[in-house]
């Protein structure tokens, strides 16, 4: 699974902070990882130098191998707690998506094969 991180310049140590939400990432969607392709993350700062409530926003898109991907988004104070968000979102998400999947993929059964 490839990992893809962007922020705008006002999201200090973006190479702490991609690690650590790669990081974080991998070990949230382990169990999804032969499912996608790669994740794609997006961290910005809404308000730039000024400070505000929930203006930190990440926005993490899931490709799913041979499907559409699922997006989602997190909004809080800190750029750590806006993707625990996402991915806490994208997890559940995930979740529906595959197990609607595998309740309806249907093996032939031997004996109702023509």
């Amino acid at each position: 699974m490839q990992f893809q991180f962007n922020s705008d310049s006002s999201v200090m140590g973006t190479e702490n902070v991609a690690e650590r939400i790669e990081a974080q990432l991998r070990e949230r969607l382990a169990r999804f990882e032969d499912r996608l392709t790669r994740l794609e993350v997006h961290v910005r700062d809404v308000n730039g130098s000024k400070h505000g409530a929930d203006d930190k926003h990440c926005t993490i898109e899931a490709r799913i191998r041979g499907d559409k991907p699922i997006g989602v988004t997190g909004k809080a104070d800190k750029v750590d707690d806006a993707a625990r968000k996402a991915a806490s979102t994208l997890v559940q998400r995930l979740e529906r998506h595959f197990g609607k999947a595998d309740r309806h993929s249907h093996d032939a059964r031997p004996d109702k094969v023509l």
